[in-house]
């Protein structure tokens, strides 16, 4: 398959997961924010859905910025990625042997972090509360407490391979998230902190590149 055929293939997936994820946050914000409990949520069921309907058309946030369901799709699943990389990141640079690939996840280690911090505080400018409903789902781009644990038993030579494998799943599927956002954001905040991003992973997959 050509590469541009794939890469569009793959976004057109991305969209479909992001608005998939988008539908499940409004659910759960319409629940969270009924004060009278589900007797009263069923009564009112039909408010609920236009309610639901609207915010997903023109946006919602409570705070200084309007996150649209995609803006909020992106974060929530962005903020998991990220912090499985972290836990990778943090080890990897005392179960790797190459001096290059241990600074590079020091580096990514660092940006990550910031990242996160970024994230949340877009989340909380929004009005919307953290939620990670993608717990127990092995989603793209994460990297499994299994990953870790094959890759701390590997032999000593296989190690640094298996964890440049790993690290460029990562890379590459944030990539692809963030041109996601980039294209279907509803807020310039978030929108450009999806350049930022994916700006930086092309970078980081260059510097990965050059490693290997």
């Amino acid at each position: 398959m050509p590469l541009e055929k794939g890469r569009a293939y793959r976004l057109a997936g991305v969209a479909a997961a992001l608005m998939v994820t988008a539908v499940a946050i409004v659910g759960v914000r319409t629940l969270d924010r009924d004060p009278d409990g589900p007797t009263a949520a069923a009564a009112t069921g039909t408010a609920a859905a236009t309610t639901a309907g609207n915010a997903a058309a023109t946006g919602t946030g409570t705070g200084t910025i309007v996150l649209n369901p995609t803006d909020d799709a992106f974060l929530q699943l962005m903020i998991p990625i990220d912090e499985s990389a972290l836990t990778f990141l943090e080890e990897a640079q005392t179960i790797t042997s190459s001096p290059a690939l241990r600074a590079l996840a020091a580096q990514l280690a660092e940006t990550h972090r910031t990242e996160l911090k970024d994230m949340r505080a877009l989340l909380a400018a929004g009005g919307t509360p953290e939620q990670n409903i993608h717990e127990g789902h092995r989603m793209p781009g994460m990297i499994f407490d299994d990953q870790l644990a094959a890759l701390r038993t590997a032999p000593e030579a296989d190690r640094d391979a298996q964890a440049m494998t790993l690290l460029k799943g990562h890379l590459e599927q944030c990539e692809v998230l963030a041109t996601g956002e980039e294209a279907a954001a509803g807020s310039d905040e978030t929108r450009a902190f999806a350049v930022r991003l994916k700006q930086r992973r092309t970078e980081q997959l260059n510097q990965l590149a050059a490693i290997g």
